[in-house]
């Protein structure tokens, strides 16, 4: 479970765009970070400006705005919090231009009607065809499905790429022992990355932005980030083609979600969470 510039992860949303969540997010890529304080969109609006033909026929297919709950931040009122799966399915609608209609849940407190629709409490779940579902590689699955355009479909042999590294960052960052062997397994699966988008990239799917990068971005992003705040580690130079994953920009992907959040207070969140 549960590019352009390669998407930051911690995606922060203004009081105004969650009152009047109907949005479709237009941008390049987002540039490296400096305390986050990242390139704004140049519009972030209800209605679609000047549509795309594939922009109408995704809008044609929707009656109403989809309904996505995802995680709220734990230090900020109105913004999303520290999840990367429910930020990939954010990029997901944004990258398909689907409208939606984000609804920050607080997963300290729970609201009622949260858990009548999904008992198992968890983000992010999304209503399709009046059924929610979890899960985000469902969910990104069924999206692709029943909104095949603009195509973000990862063929079955790559969809593993760089799958194991949100999994060994979160080993290497819960340790204490420096001579554990997790920091060698996280570069040993960031050194498999680099060499095959080296080989096979700039993305994972060749020269195309993929559901393997939307899911893949966040992750990479909350690595570069928490490592840095916790354990003043980075990804090596001699990475550079996962370097260059993480900060390429204004290639393929045209939209993205808006991000505003410090350093300091994603690792806080992450202290607090985790």
């Amino acid at each position: 479970m549960s590019a352009s510039g390669l998407t930051a992860a911690v995606f922060s949303v203004s009081s105004s765009l969650v009152a009047s969540a109907k949005c479709r997010g237009q941008c390049g890529f987002l540039r490296k970070p400096e305390l986050l304080a990242l390139k704004p969109l140049r519009s972030f609006r209800k209605t679609l400006i000047s549509p795309s033909r594939k922009d109408t026929v995704a809008m044609a297919l929707i009656s109403k705005p989809l309904e996505v709950c995802v995680k709220a931040s734990t230090t900020t009122p109105n913004t999303i919090g520290d999840c990367p799966f429910c930020q990939r399915i954010l990029l997901t609608l944004e990258e398909k231009h689907l409208p939606y209609d984000m609804k920050l849940i607080d997963l300290a407190k729970k609201p009622d009607w949260f858990l009548k629709i999904n008992p198992e409490g968890k983000v992010p779940v999304l209503n399709l065809e009046d059924q929610w579902i979890s899960d985000s590689d469902v969910i990104a699955q069924l999206l692709e499905e029943k909104y095949p355009e603009p195509s973000l479909a990862t063929p079955p042999e790559k969809a593993s790429v760089g799958s194991k590294i949100f999994s060994t960052f979160i080993s290497f960052l819960k340790s204490k022992d420096p001579n554990d062997g997790t920091e060698q397994e996280l570069l040993k699966e960031l050194g498999s990355f680099n060499d095959y988008i080296k080989e096979n990239g700039p993305f994972v799917n060749g020269k195309g932005l993929s559901a393997a990068d939307l899911s893949l971005a966040p992750k990479l992003y909350h690595l570069e980030i928490v490592l840095g705040y916790y354990k003043k580690w980075s990804v090596p130079e001699s990475l550079p083609y996962v370097q260059s994953y993480m900060k390429k920009e204004e290639l393929s992907m045209q939209t993205t979600i808006p991000i505003s959040k410090g350093r300091l207070e994603m690792a806080c969140e992450w202290l607090h969470s985790k």
